[in-house]
């Protein structure tokens, strides 16, 4: 039982994490999803040979199958691709759990009698999950999302310190929780053994430190902009299937749903209409029935007219969203800056072949990345707008180089029918709920499927286009409103980015460094004792 305990707890801690995001969006679980993961790493007794290799494949094990859970959207595209994200990914949690092994591991079990030791213990692992989730953002972008704190996204007033900490700092407070939980079980496991109780600061402050979090967040609440502008939009989602988008016999159907969408959207009279990312068929600017049809379009709309496109030029060829102001006569551009590896690009196409064959003929050429975080100005009313194209509202320190030029509102143009009726897209929108936490600015999303929404600037998701029966995966048109802020005022987020997770980082850094060199002083006439742990009581 004790040599199987380790990796039941492990597992435990991958299927309660799993179960936090959707499809099935239990959140709550991820106040006591890690504890389990902790008490096998703190509290089970590792073989006496490499210890530290015990701890690592508990970590290893817990991460693959939260991957594989989380993660399982991607094998719509590619399962060889698929499993090796999961095996990568896994990696991750292997390296938290060794860091936390390495910080008790010359440990007596009176130790965790003292709120001292427990809070040291649990703020430097608390600081290392979150350096390891930047660093998963930083090496692979496209899919650093999921982080811990992501699952709180509907506590609206926790994750306001967001605009403060980034995801990170969500992530933070909810590591904290799960760890001084696994250290206070096992204290209150040593006082009821016979030990004198004491009291339990650690759990207290630990406590504290989420109600103050929790205090801040219900300030932001009822501290608004000093004066918003008033934006009406509508958004155009055409649900049409990849292998009807991607079909060049099909091209004049597509263009005939836009148009009819369209021409229902421009009744309306909304300031700004929106298509989903690369919506025409062949390039806006490079096609000239395309650019006939939207055209027309424009000049019949009193507003401006955003899109999603591919645009091909000397200098690259892109994955763009044009804003059409002054009834068409005037074109403004962005390209994505990050793009999506295996997705828009494949790495090391030439000197790798064999890379490019994961992907099969889903990335049959590679995007160029665009330089210029270029803010789009509207002619219908005074705002600029922050676009995004596809996964970038999911990269925090991305989306703040347009707030901090001047950016009012952030628009997305997505398309997450890549990953056909999968959880993808509202993972994809739950993580794009923090940009607006973390800016304090609105978000309107514009998908081909998928989830098509407003998002307030306090991260409240305020109107998504559903049929009938609920489902986010239709065809229509949402019309719709949002209070973007006449003179916004950056964030400390927004001014300074991802500094707390790189703090994390810094101090994960240095105490691994210590703990590395750290050694259990020993008699040197005796050989080496071997690594011990006490086992759960």
């Amino acid at each position: 039982m004790f040599r199987v305990l380790p990796w039941a707890l492990a597992i435990t801690s991958g299927v309660l994490l799993g179960l936090c995001y959707p499809p099935w969006g239990f959140g709550d679980l991820c106040w006591l999803a890690l504890t389990p993961l902790a008490w096998a790493v703190w509290f089970t007794k590792p073989p006496e040979r490499r210890p530290w290799l015990h701890r690592a494949a508990l970590g290893y094990v817990c991460g693959l199958v939260f991957f594989a859970m989380s993660a399982s959207w991607l094998s719509t595209l590619t399962w060889p691709g698929f499993l090796l994200l999961v095996l990568y990914f896994a990696g991750y949690f292997s390296a938290w759990a060794l860091l936390a092994w390495l910080l008790t591991r010359h440990d007596k079990p009176a130790a965790w009698l003292s709120s001292l030791h427990n809070l040291r213990v649990c703020l430097l692992a608390s600081s290392g999950w979150v350096a390891l989730e930047w660093l998963r953002s930083v090496i692979f972008p496209a899919f650093g999302w999921n982080g811990l704190g992501i699952a709180l996204y509907k506590n609206i007033p926790l994750i306001q310190i967001a605009d403060i900490t980034g995801t990170g700092g969500t992530s933070f407070l909810v590591a904290m929780a799960n760890f001084i939980l696994a250290a206070t079980i096992k204290r209150l496991a040593l006082e009821i053994g016979g030990t004198r109780r004491r009291p339990h600061l650690d759990f207290a402050l630990t406590v504290l430190l989420i109600a103050s979090a929790w205090s801040y967040g219900v300030r932001q609440l009822f501290t608004g902009p000093v004066e918003n502008t008033g934006l009406t939009f509508a958004a155009v989602q055409a649900n049409i299937p990849q292998n009807v988008r991607n079909n060049p016999s099909f091209s004049l159907d597509v263009l005939e749903t836009y148009r009819r969408q369209t021409m229902a959207a421009i009744a309306m009279q909304p300031d700004l209409i929106l298509w989903p990312e690369s919506s025409t068929p062949a390039p806006l600017l490079g096609d000239q029935l395309t650019w006939d049809l939207v055209r027309g379009l424009a000049e019949q709309h009193s507003g401006d007219f955003l899109l999603g496109t591919v645009h091909w030029a000397q200098e690259g060829d892109f994955n763009s969203i044009a804003l059409l102001t002054s009834g068409g006569t005037e074109a403004q551009l962005y390209h994505k800056i990050n793009l999506v590896p295996f997705g828009e690009y494949v790495p090391l196409r030439v000197e790798f072949p064999l890379l490019a064959s994961i992907v099969g003929e889903l990335v049959p050429d590679d995007f160029d990345a665009g330089k210029e975080f270029n803010v789009l100005e509207m002619s219908s009313r005074p705002l600029k707008l922050a676009p995004l194209v596809c996964f970038e509202d999911t990269l925090g320190n991305l989306a703040r180089r347009f707030v901090l030029k001047g950016a009012q509102a952030f628009v997305v143009v997505t398309n997450d029918g890549w990953f056909l009726k999968s959880a993808g897209s509202m993972q994809h929108l739950q993580n794009a709920v923090f940009r607006c936490v973390e800016n304090k600015l609105p978000m309107i999303r514009a998908a081909n499927t998928g989830v098509t929404c407003s998002i307030d600037r306090l991260g409240n998701i305020r109107e998504v286009l559903r049929d009938d029966t609920g489902s986010t995966f239709t065809q229509g048109v949402l019309f719709s409103r949002i209070e973007a802020p006449t003179d916004p005022s950056p964030t400390f987020y927004t001014r300074y980015g991802e500094v707390f997770s790189i703090s994390c980082l810094v101090i994960t850094s240095l105490t691994l460094a210590l703990a590395l060199i750290r050694r259990k002083p020993q008699n040197s006439s005796c050989p080496n004792p071997p690594d011990t742990e006490t086992s759960a009581p």
